[in-house]
């Protein structure tokens, strides 16, 4: 991803015609219903369990899970109603889920008005959710992208959706802020939405207090002392609601590697998706609660039946190998004296395809550029070929084989953020590995070493993980460090190695 400059670069205009911004041409439509699946018996029970306790309880339950769909459907209109799409019970689906920016100094200062026209989309988030292969894919839409609304309002950023549809019911029409932004949403992505859920970061975090904190790991320090406050070292962190929130914010701490929204997002889909492993993980008393918790800071067409329905089909998914995650590839260009980001058509094309086939956004995980830097978890699968991860967000793929011991990773080829990214992916298969420099920049090939020969079946694990082969022993320079030192070479420069002598 390019950085954005400091100087203005030469006005130019970008190809945002409404034939490219339609899409209609880049993805296969979305296939049509599968043919109708019987409910799973863990369904049944778990409806079975829900006539029980409001049996049980009698109006109290009922009254209590009335309060959570009043909470959970405010504000949902009937134009966003019949904008989603309708699918069948167990078919994968798409689901939009988007931050708005309700902060009251900046509603009062808008050009739009104090009201929801004023209103901008902070996060866009796509899930394609899959209840039968109990299989998540996420996939973030740059809030800056270019696009052209035609009458509507021309040539603008595509978070710009919201507060023209607000501005549009304002004027009488039959849209509404939400309704206007599943539309050009499924128009740009080229896909149906039949779900919608709006997220208020501020509150959204909550959640995160009520289920005991979310264990992450952050591949670099996350340091915004003037905009979010966060201050998050790197490595295994466990944080609680308002941390959890700076990380989600904190998009200037990554400005010395180029456009922080997009590591920002990353963080995001990370937080999202911890949040999501762990909410599973409990019982259903337990995720019934959370569901309540969350209803205070999500607006949704689904109702907590509809969410404690999803929640079992759920049980027992794998985070590491069944949460695909993803960013709309663009360019940043300087067009009348704003910043867009351009959408890399092909590119988006290819993406969005391959997740409409319930394959991962991404065909190798080197294809992410957040990867060593904001905790996006980049498990990757393609047609034939099994799931493959280096999540960032907790665990290995590979349960039969112990990755453990310190690690250090030392740059030896001169390539700017590539150790931390190695330490990162040896991190997520559970070494502790940190990141450093070599004494010079002229290693061709990558070295592993153990010191120490306990340390010799590690050090191999290591190799097995960067597709390497040979190991060797310390001749004591290392002493007395960590249990294996990678010193990378040339070879590795691009992420990946070209050649093992």
């Amino acid at each position: 991803m390019p950085k954005r400059k400091a100087a203005a670069k030469e006005q130019d205009s970008a190809n945002t015609s409404a034939e490219e911004y339609s899409r209609s041409s880049s993805v296969d439509r979305y296939s049509s219903a599968r043919k109708k699946r019987g409910r799973r018996g863990g369904l049944k029970i778990f409806l079975a369990v829900l006539v029980a306790a409001f049996v049980a309880t009698g109006g109290v339950a009922l009254a209590y899970f009335s309060n959570i769909n009043s909470n959970l459907t405010k504000g949902i209109d009937s134009a966003l109603r019949g904008t989603l799409k309708e699918t069948q019970a167990g078919d994968p689906f798409y689901m939009l889920l988007l931050g708005i920016d309700k902060n009251h100094d900046r509603v009062e200062s808008s050009e739009y008005g104090a009201n929801d026209s004023a209103y901008r989309t902070d996060t866009i988030i796509l899930a394609r959710i899959d209840p039968t292969d109990k299989q998540v894919t996420l996939v973030s839409i740059h809030r800056d992208t270019l696009v052209d609304f035609g009458s509507d309002g021309g040539k603008e950023k595509i978070n710009a959706s919201y507060s023209i549809g607000a501005a549009k019911q304002e004027a009488g029409e039959d849209t509404s802020g939400a309704a206007y932004t599943v539309q050009t949403i499924s128009k740009f992505a080229g896909v149906p939405i039949s779900h919608y859920a709006e997220i208020d970061f501020d509150q959204f975090c909550d959640i995160v207090d009520t289920i005991g904190g979310i264990e992450v790991n952050v591949p670099v320090d996350v340091y915004d002392p003037e905009y979010t406050g966060a201050d998050i070292k790197a490595g295994w962190q466990t944080l609680n609601g308002d941390n959890a929130l700076k990380l989600c914010r904190a998009r200037h701490a990554y400005d010395k590697y180029g456009d922080g929204d997009v590591y920002r997002a990353a963080n995001q889909r990370m937080v999202i998706g911890t949040i999501l492993k762990k909410i599973l993980q409990s019982d259903i008393g337990t995720i019934t609660k959370s569901v309540n918790t969350l209803s205070s800071s999500v607006t949704t067409d689904l109702s907590v039946t509809d969410i404690l329905t999803l929640a079992t089909q759920f049980q027992g998914f794998d985070m590491a190998k069944d949460l695909y995650s993803g960013m709309e590839p663009t360019d940043s260009k300087y067009v009348n004296n704003t910043w867009y980001e351009i959408c890399q058509t092909s590119a988006w094309q290819k993406m969005m395809k391959r997740v409409n086939q319930g394959l991962s956004p991404y065909e190798s995980e080197s294809e992410d550029t957040t990867l060593g830097y904001a905790g996006s978890g980049t498990a990757t699968k393609n047609e034939g070929a099994s799931t493959t991860s280096s999540s960032t967000t907790g665990g290995s793929s590979d349960a039969e084989t112990d990755y453990s011991g310190t690690v250090e990773v030392l740059n030896g080829a001169g390539v700017s953020g590539l150790a931390g990214r190695v330490a990162s992916t040896l991190n997520s298969k559970g070494f502790e590995a940190t990141s450093g420099t070599a004494d010079s920049y002229d290693y061709s090939t990558t070295r592993i070493i153990y010191v120490g020969e306990e340390n010799k079946a590690k050090a191999q694990a290591v190799a097995d993980t960067l597709g390497l082969s040979t190991v060797k022993k310390d001749d004591g320079t290392h002493a007395g460090e960590a249990n294996v030192v990678v010193v990378l070479g040339a070879d590795m420069a691009d992420g990946t190695v070209v050649s093992n002598n």
